[in-house]
Formats: structure tokens, sequence, C-alpha cells
């Protein structure tokens, strides 16, 4: 029998803090059923000390998820550690994740702590996670840049109030493969009680090193992977989930572990997050990108059609790329949306949301033939599931393009129950369109970025356009998706807007540290 390797997902939280990435509460539901499906052993839903909203983020997933460990992160803070504890209540299996930093510059910069004192809180938050639960996992932050001798002594510590896991962050993505690794395994060879807890590794991919570092320490002894979907993260992101997962599976010959994970459901939990957080995949991403399993060259093609091992080392349908779907249409009823939605992780809170979302539904039909899963989704992230907080809906769009001319938007919005019409001209109908909308909200923000990436394929498929604003130091992506990728994009900026406009949650886990 091989070890088992624990598939530890932090979309949701470190995940999170990538700049525009966030979620609301009822998208961390949406995905954290995906993962569940997928399933993952452990949900990280959020860090509840940081804001209101996040706490209310990881209650919702606790009393949602009933399959894996649904955890939260708290600094080596009774406050925190409490808020976590009270965020979990209603989870069926709960865990506590608790940190603080240890190395050298962290303690001096950072916490201003001689090590003795970090000792002694990270005693004291391990022994106060077990009032709430006896599944407590413990995080030296930026461990990658620690002293061995001093990680020696604060694991062992730990270890001795009563942490069941113990993970080994290289937090700013410092470490390499063979000096990782060789870390992790030292530190299972020195600490004496290091067989009663469980080894992980949470690896920033700041040098392209985080599936390798993650990799490498599972070689030498961890048992447990912290990443996240798509490699979605702080800074350069995270270990990718799909790829440490197909890595382990592909390679047995290699690795003396395996993982629970249905890997059938590894793209759709892809694509599910791509669509709420506004972050496209890359066509050339492993695993997931459009182009993995796609082969051009004629070689590789005449090799493929006469043995698929030739230039396969794994099959597509093995992580979701070709598993069979139900297909909606303008015939479809609403017994069958709904269903398909429930599927999806989906679920309305009144008869009045499902009319809503099938209205919407029945209007894409009409210009759509065929309505796959990654269009409801993309509807359904739209809508978000708030229209009642936001400030401005578009009304109508008018554009004029014509070659030799100047092209020009006419727009009408509603903001707060007014309606108000604005035309501007501009490079294209995109750029008029924009501009038009900012000469009515006056958001004064800075455009960072406009993405437009169709979902799914054909020429009527729907285009997904992200927009990134930056105001004041705060990031926010919108989202739109139509036929019509002029109307996406005026649907994501006003989407984007109505973020910036909403109040500022404090004390965003990106504000309070990492592991």
């Amino acid at each position: 029998m091989k070890d088992k390797l624990i598939i530890f997902d932090t979309t949701l939280r470190d995940g999170e803090q990538s700049p525009g990435a966030s979620m609301t509460r009822d998208e961390k539901v949406r995905i954290a059923k995906a993962l569940e499906r997928l399933r993952v052993d452990v949900i990280e839903a959020g860090f509840p000390a940081a804001s209101p909203g996040d706490f209310e983020a990881v209650q919702a997933v606790a009393g949602a998820v009933k399959d894996s460990v649904v955890c939260g992160l708290a600094r080596a803070l009774d406050k925190d550690i409490d808020r976590a504890g009270q965020a979990l209540q209603g989870a069926e299996r709960a865990r506590i994740h608790t940190f603080i930093a240890t190395s050298p510059i962290h303690m001096k910069m950072k916490l201003q702590m001689q090590p003795e004192q970090v000792i002694e809180y990270a005693v004291r938050a391990v022994k106060r996670a077990l009032q709430y639960t006896d599944n407590v996992e413990f995080s030296p932050e930026d461990a990658g840049r620690s002293e061995e001798d001093f990680l020696c002594r604060i694991l062992e510590a730990v270890i001795d109030a009563g942490a069941t896991t113990l993970n080994i962050p290289d937090t700013v993505g410092y470490s390499v493969p063979a000096q990782f690794g060789a870390m992790i395994g030292n530190l299972l060879q020195r600490i004496p009680n290091s067989d009663k807890a469980v080894f992980s590794v949470h690896c920033h991919n700041d040098l392209g090193l985080a599936v390798a570092n993650s990799l490498s320490a599972v070689l030498h002894g961890a048992r447990q992977v912290e990443c996240t979907i798509n490699g979605l993260g702080e800074r350069a992101g995270n270990a990718s989930l799909e790829e440490v997962v197909m890595a382990v599976r592909t390679r047995k010959d290699v690795f003396p572990c395996q993982t629970d994970l249905d890997t059938r459901e590894i793209v759709a939990c892809s694509k599910l997050v791509s669509t709420i957080t506004g972050f496209p995949v890359q066509p050339n991403k492993a695993i997931v990108g459009a182009n993995a399993f796609a082969h051009e060259s004629g070689i590789h093609q005449d090799g493929v059609l006469k043995s698929r091992e030739t230039y396969e080392i794994m099959r597509a349908e093995d992580v979701g790329w070709s598993a069979n779907r139900m297909v909606l249409g303008k015939h479809s009823g609403r017994n069958a949306f709904k269903s398909r939605l429930q599927e999806l992780g989906v679920d309305f809170a009144s008869e009045e949301e499902l009319n809503d979302a099938f209205f919407r539904f029945k209007q894409l039909a009409d210009k759509k033939h065929e309505i796959y899963d990654e269009d409801l989704q993309a509807l359904i992230s739209e809508a978000g599931f708030d229209a009642e907080d936001e400030r401005i809906k578009l009304i109508s769009l008018k554009v004029c393009a014509e070659t030799g001319e100047t092209p020009k938007a006419s727009v009408t919005l509603r903001i707060d129950n007014e309606e108000l019409t604005s035309t501007a001209s501009g490079g294209g109908v995109v750029d008029a369109s924009l501009k038009a909308i900012e000469n009515l909200v006056g958001s004064k923000a800075d455009l960072q970025l406009y993405s437009v990436n169709n979902i799914t394929s054909g020429t009527d498929a729907q285009g997904e356009v992200t927009v990134r604003l930056e105001k004041g130091g705060r990031i926010v992506n919108g989202l739109g998706a139509d036929t019509d990728i002029v109307i996406a994009s005026a649907k994501a900026f006003i989407n984007a807007v109505n973020k910036l406009q909403k109040s500022v949650p404090q004390g965003s886990p990106a504000q309070q540290g990492d592991v």
C-alpha cells in the first residue's frame, strides 16, 4: 500500500489574495462544492479574522461542505484563533491553521520579537486552537529562509503542544528543489517527535519552481501539499493543484504515494475558478490549458493516430476534457436548467433568483444554439446574485464603426435609479463605449488590464471580457460575458466600477501576512 498524499487546497484563501481575484461568499461556496466533487482532502476557506466578509464566507463554506475538511487561517493571536473557531463551528470536520514568522528577517523587522518569544506564541496558539478542534496545523512563515536549527526547536515544541500537521512554507518562492527537499528530509530526521505529525509544504512560484519544490518535498517525506487551482495566488502564484496531482498519478514509478482525487473533475474546476476570478488560463498551461492535449505538428499527429502513447503521457479524459455534459438549448425547461446548475454547485436562495437566472438563460439561448456548462458558469458569475447592490446598470448601448470614420458609442446607464446617457468617440468601438461609460460614472480609475477570451468554441460563442481597474492602491476585476464582445466589454467595465464603489473591507488577508 502506498502512502496517501493529502491535497490541501487554498484557492479560496491564498488564491483570493491575487490582486483583483476577490470572490463573493456565494462564489466561494460554489468553488468549495466543486473542490468537494474533486475530492480535495482539505479546503482552506479563508482568513476569518481578516474581515466580516471573510468570516461569513468561511462560515458559509463550513456549512455547505460535508466530505472535505474545512480549514480557517489564523495568526498566532488569541483573537484570530477564536474568530476561526467561531467561523468553523458548523463544519462536519474542521481544522485551524495558525502561523507565525520564523526567519531572522521576519522576526526582527516584522514581528520585532526574539526567537524565544516566537516559540512561546506558537505553542500558545496551538493550545488555544485545540479548544475548538483536534485538527490543528502550524506553519512557520518564511520557513524557506529560516535557520534549520530554530525550525527544529519550534516544530518540536508545537508537536508537543498538539499540532497534527506541520506546514513548511516557501513563502517568498526563494527555494530550489534539491535544497528544499533536503530541508524537509532533514527536519523529519532531526525532530525527535516528527512521527507524530504530517509534514506539509506550501510553495510559491516566484522563480517558477513551486510545483518542482513541492514534488521534491514529497520525495523527501512530505505527505501534504498545499496548492491552488490553476496555480492562483499572490504574486506569481502557488503550486498548481492539477500539476502536482497529475505528476504523482502519472509517475507512479517515482512517487511512493497516491491521492484520492477524482481527476475527471479537474478541468471543470479549473474553468469555474477562471470564470469567477476573471483570471484566464493560458492556452499552453499544463493539464488545463486549451492546448494541453492539442497536436499541430504533422509528426506528432501521425504518432498519436498510430498510438496515443507516442506523444501523450496522460489521457485527456482522465482530467475531464472529454467528459459527457448535458447541453442545454432554447427548448430546455426550468427543471433541466435548475438541475444542471445544482450539479455545478449553484443553489438558488429563492424562486425569484431562479426566475431571474432562467430568464437570462433564455435570452442567451435566443442568441446561441447550444449552451454548455462554461456558458452557465459565466451567466451565474456575471449575475453574482447581488444585483440589488449594483448602483450602476447597463440599459442600452449603440455603437457605430465605419471604415475611414472615427468610431462612436452612445450608452445609457441607470445610476441610483436615474437613467443617464452619454456619447463618446474612440480608437475603436470598445474604446468609445468605455469612454462613454466613464463620462457618466467618473471613476477616475486606471485601466490595468483588458482581456477577451472565448468561453466555448464556435462563431456564436460567448466572449468573456475581464477588466482590471486600480484606484488608490485598490485593484478589482470586472467580468462581463455576451455573444457581442462590445456589450461584454461594457458589462465588465461596469462590473468593475460597481466593485470599486462598494465599501473597502478592512484587514484583508493580503495585509495580514501569508504562509
